[in-house]
């Protein structure tokens, strides 16, 4: 994304971290930023969402399988969860969700897609999505 100021970057991140990840959670976010995690709040949403999320070379749908299967490799139980619902509005459908953790058994282990469809399980009946 070169070529785009900081300011623009911000603004894209913001466009794609709600589009993404919904208004509700990026208001809450916004709502919990403080002094120690301003700048943090600031890199995330301009780095990650106004720059990467944001380049053409894949997806969201694809995107969001990556960012899946990273973070059950990496044991992220926290952000696991708000990706889910993420990769269900990028447009993949839970049995697709659910070949992604299958298919992280083989490369995170057992243990790591337990855990993950243990959280899919409460993220999807908690949202009527199973």
């Amino acid at each position: 994304m070169a070529g785009l100021t900081d300011d623009e970057r911000r603004a894209q991140g913001f466009a794609v971290r709600r589009e993404v990840l919904s208004d509700a959670h990026v208001d809450r976010a916004i709502a919990a930023t403080t002094d120690l995690n301003a700048d943090f709040q600031d890199f995330i949403t301009r780095v990650a969402w106004g720059e990467v999320w944001s380049r053409p070379g894949l997806d969201r749908r694809s995107r969001s399988i990556a960012v899946l299967s990273s973070l059950i490799a990496h044991g992220h139980h926290e952000e696991l969860a708000m990706h889910l619902r993420a990769a269900l509005r990028n447009g993949l459908t839970v049995d697709e969700i659910r070949e992604v953790i299958l298919q992280s058994a083989v490369y995170s282990g057992v243990p790591a897609a337990n855990t993950a469809f243990r959280i899919a399980g409460e993220v999807f009946f908690a949202d009527g999505a199973s």
